[in-house]
């Protein structure tokens, strides 16, 4: 989302840039010139809208993008570069002036506003809506959350490289993190993940080793008592058939475990050893989540933040535990 903001805001400032230009050059004296300013400007402005819109629909988030408001925003566009057209066409160089003052007013506005809010959500907050029953009873489907981004420290966007760290990730943290592929035809729980962000619970740390045997964690053989946040459905428990712990482990980090064992993952899982600069994270809902028993550890670098306030529904407003 940051990344589509900072675009949208790159865009509005060439546009106000550009349009400063025109007019120091006396360009807008030409009719035609300035009639085709405005239907640009609607242009991009519906553009823009359906980017965003895009985007959220891509990742689940409500009020994303439907056949009804694809519709309304290309009607929308067409009306109002109509009406931009025939308002410059109209306009003598009073007019001119308030069009001109107008439209370049919004695109100032929309590059802050976006420059802002990119910024913000690069090193600071992230909006995330839960899309699932996977971390039910903490997070519900729906659930419009806020995700601490700077709690672990400070990281150049785009680039791995953390500038400052201030606190380490820790077992029973509730993370949001991109999910851990960079190839785009990869599937995983039944369809392409790549580029979601996805929201688990850290259960273990790098070079801990893990097992899951019939819904009971052990952690380097220790057995982890039951956490209140855990649920279960009440399916029989199956175990899977043998194989050696080498392959198994490769096939983990490789993300293709479950394309071999499927559910059976759910029940029985490792042992495997966390890979250095990475966590196993899985739902509270532990027979409804599509995690890293499936598809492998999250490495530290793909870690947007964490989760911490739920700032609606109102009945759900309140810190993340």
């Amino acid at each position: 989302m940051e990344l589509r903001l900072l675009i949208i805001g790159i865009i509005a400032f060439a546009f106000a840039k550009l349009t400063k230009y025109l007019k120091r050059k006396k360009t807008f004296e030409n009719k035609k010139i300035f009639i085709i300013w405005n239907a640009a400007f609607a242009l991009i402005a519906g553009g823009m809208l359906y980017y965003l819109l895009n985007f959220m629909a891509a990742n689940g988030i409500e009020g994303g993008l439907t056949p009804g408001t694809v519709a309304l925003i290309i009607a929308g566009t067409l009306a109002f570069g109509g009406y931009n057209i025939w308002r410059a066409n109209k306009a003598d160089d009073k007019a001119r002036e308030k069009i001109y003052a107008f439209n370049l007013d919004w695109a100032e506005t929309v590059y802050f506003a976006g420059f802002f809010a990119a910024v913000a959500m690069f090193f600071f907050l992230q909006a995330f809506r839960i899309p699932s029953a996977s971390m039910r009873n903490t997070l519900l489907e729906g659930d419009n959350l806020f995700v601490n981004k700077i709690v672990y420290g400070v990281r150049l966007p785009f680039m791995d490289k953390k500038l400052i760290n201030f606190n380490e990730i820790k077992r029973g943290d509730i993370i949001v993190f991109s999910f851990p592929t960079d190839d785009k035809k990869q599937i995983n729980c039944g369809e392409p993940q790549y580029g979601r962000d996805f929201v688990k619970r850290i259960i273990a740390l790098p070079g801990e080793t893990v097992e899951i045997r019939n819904k009971q964690v052990f952690i380097n053989g220790q057995l982890m008592a039951p956490e209140a946040y855990e649920v279960y459905a009440a399916h029989p428990r199956q175990q899977p058939p043998a194989m050696e712990q080498e392959e198994y482990q490769k096939l983990w980090e490789a993300r293709e475990l479950e394309h071999h064992f499927g559910l059976y993952l759910r029940d029985y899982f490792g042992p495997v050893v966390v890979p250095p600069g990475t966590y196993l994270g899985v739902g509270d809902n532990r027979d409804y989540s599509c995690d890293s028993r499936f598809w492998g550890p999250v490495p530290e670098r793909n870690i947007k933040g964490r989760a911490w306030f739920i700032h609606w529904p109102p009945t759900r407003i309140g810190l993340i535990k």
